[in-house]
């Protein structure tokens, strides 16, 4: 067991807790990381497969950010392969691009639009007058209509979420934009881009420091009393710290199956999604993102479950209230800091997070 001192002790090695540990340690803090995982780079974590292939093994993480100081910072530690990423969505056996563009509404809708102008006016007529949506599914009648919300949006976001989207805050549908043009990037960020050795390459880069102890495979509840530390930076889940005392907080979860195929690629996208399939979200084939040279591929499928690792905290109203109840919770506390999806309760992405703890460490740094 650790027996030194520590100025922190950081909990959790994902992107959240290891920027942390990088900039605490950089400015002379002895920093003690652990995580519960055996690998570092928490939901990022990517690995080679049995057939060579470098695989996400919580799904795809395309980075992107309208940062320069997020990505300015994380280059210290990777260099990059510019992507920006596409995704189709198949329905009635025909592949759409997502998010709805100009292209998917002539394709879906038979139509022949040209300009941006025409899309406006042929949305206006489909969509259903709904002034300040207070759901998704309001967010997206009020915004295409019913016949785009039900072939693309409504089963897609039931199997992901568990719930119907009326049951769901606007901003869970509300994250991808519905497009008059033909721009067919799934995010517009300005940069796009993937570590061009991996996220697990990056992350070891960002804790090489001699003052960042790294425990792997160790529980914070169990080794919490035997240390010794000045300050707690806790990135894990935020019921399970104060032992649930006012309940669970509900995430969802997914299931992967994994199929391997001895060729290029399998299917002409990194990412194609399944609306309506009564089980399964979406299929990715992420060598198209990481451009692995590699004549062997994996293919992996997406089921949602409400069971296993907690991947997407559920924005409606009761775990709302219930987070706000830790939150309370979290603030009498002196010297300990949440930061993070699981900490915060909150559908972050990776930028976000990062950009979050470069905040909290410039208030840290100021106090």
């Amino acid at each position: 067991m650790v027996q030194d001192a520590f100025d922190y002790l950081i909990v959790g090695a994902g992107f959240a807790g290891s920027v942390l540990a990088e900039r605490l340690a950089s400015s002379g803090k002895k920093v003690l990381l652990i995580d519960k995982r055996k690998f570092l780079g928490g939901n990022s974590y990517d690995y080679f497969d049995k057939n060579g292939v470098l695989i996400h093994k919580f799904g795809p993480h395309y980075f992107r950010t309208n940062s320069d100081r997020v990505f300015k910072y994380l280059s210290n530690f990777t260099k990059w392969r510019l992507y920006e990423y596409r995704v189709k969505a198949s329905v009635n056996g025909k592949l759409y691009p997502i998010p709805i563009n100009r292209e998917t509404i002539n394709k879906f809708f038979n139509k022949t639009f040209k300009t941006e102008e025409e899309v406006k006016a042929f949305l206006e007529e489909k969509r259903e007058k709904i002034e300040n949506p207070k759901n998704s599914e309001e967010l997206i009648l009020s915004t295409a209509g019913k016949e785009i919300y039900d072939a693309f949006f409504k089963n897609y976001t039931t199997k992901q979420w568990g719930v119907s989207p009326k049951e769901l805050d606007s901003s869970v549908c509300g994250r991808i934009a519905i497009r008059t043009n033909d721009d067919d990037r799934y995010f517009t960020d300005k940069h796009q881009a993937m570590p061009k050795d991996g996220y697990n390459v990056l992350f070891k880069n960002m804790l090489n420091n001699p003052n960042i102890t790294i425990k792997l495979n160790t529980d914070f509840k169990k080794i919490m009393k035997k240390i010794k530390y000045n300050k707690l930076i806790f990135t894990g889940c935020i019921d399970s710290f104060f032992d649930y005392k006012f309940g669970k907080l509900q995430y969802r979860s997914l299931k992967f199956k994994i199929n391997r195929y001895n060729k290029e690629f399998y299917q002409n996208w990194s990412q194609i999604n399944y609306p309506n399939d009564p089980k399964f979200t979406r299929k990715i084939e992420i060598k198209h993102a990481t451009g692995q040279k590699i004549n062997k591929t994996t293919v992996i499928t997406e089921f949602p479950r409400s069971s296993g690792e907690p991947l997407y905290p559920i924005p409606d109203e009761k775990n709302k209230k219930l987070y706000q109840l830790y939150e309370s919770e979290a603030k009498k506390l002196g010297n300990t800091y949440f930061i993070g999806r699981l900490a915060e309760y909150k559908y972050l992405n990776m930028d976000q997070v990062v950009e979050k703890a470069l905040n909290l460490f410039e208030m840290i740094k100021n106090e």
